[in-house]
């Protein structure tokens, strides 16, 4: 990784890492060295203090640039049984996001990365499918935690109340109206077996209301059952542009292996 960064064209940017304690998760942001962020935080606690905290995960980083913050998070995924703690960690996780949403904030914001959730149906290729799925024939207590993760509904509630707490429009949803059946997902299951062609759009571009008039494009960059472009990940790369301030364009990549983020100004 370390010898890619140090030439061209990814030299010309700067990064910086939010790593976990163990061997999963963590993420990165790329910036363009022209561009540099006034400051960079890892943590969703913005209080005295929190450039010290960080998560530990490494799930969060938040950027603030000249007009705008740029939140990059891996989200939880809500696992498929509470015997982990999967169902308590996701609520408290959505529990804090909603929180720092609700918050006064003096500059709009940019939300990407993998939130792990799909809002709508068609953001699922077989919904029936997802809306039923257990593992290994275990139904949670709780009809909101039934189905597959990510698409059960208390997460998808909850991400309802993330978009509306935090005045937030779904960018590819915004420009792209109707399911796009080849090319409108982000994840894909297995290729063998009975995930082959099931899919899920659940990495995203969000931005506040009052950057919409900014948005040039939202765009998916993998598809089919065979999972063109994505790379050898089970996730493929999406693309925001947005109109600079200044009428010029920005480009902002979030590539998922296991969470890269890009800004090109």
């Amino acid at each position: 990784m370390m010898r890619a960064l140090s030439v061209s064209p990814l030299s010309d940017y700067g990064v910086w890492w939010s790593l976990s304690d163990s061997k999963y998760g963590g993420t990165a942001l790329l910036v363009k060295h022209s561009c540099s962020p006034i400051s960079i935080l890892y943590s969703l606690d913005e209080s005295d203090g929190s450039k010290l905290k960080h998560e530990a995960d490494g799930r969060v980083i938040l950027a603030e640039f000249h007009s705008f913050r740029l939140l990059n998070t891996y989200v939880p995924n809500n696992s498929w049984k509470d015997d982990d703690n999967g169902f308590a960690r996701r609520r408290a996780w959505d529990a804090r996001m909603i929180e720092f949403l609700k918050r006064p904030h003096k500059k709009p914001l940019i939300w990407c990365g993998d939130l792990n959730v799909s809002n709508e149906v068609i953001d699922v290729s077989h919904p029936d499918f997802f809306s039923n799925a257990k593992l290994q024939g275990y139904t949670p207590p709780n009809a909101e935690d039934i189905g597959q993760p990510g698409f059960t509904l208390g997460e998808r509630q909850r991400f309802a109340e993330c978009l509306s707490k935090g005045d937030l429009v779904d960018t590819y949803r915004h420009l792209h109206k109707q399911q796009d059946f080849d090319a409108g997902f982000t994840w894909s299951g297995n290729p063998v077996g009975k995930y082959r062609g099931k899919r899920m759009r659940i990495d995203y571009f969000l931005l506040s209301r009052k950057l919409l008039d900014r948005l040039v494009s939202s765009d998916i960059h993998g598809q089919g059952i065979e999972q063109e472009g994505f790379c050898g990940s089970d996730h493929c790369p999406i693309t925001m542009e947005i109109r600079t301030a200044t009428k010029e364009i920005a480009k902002v990549e979030c590539i998922q292996s296991r969470q890269v983020d890009s800004l090109d100004l």
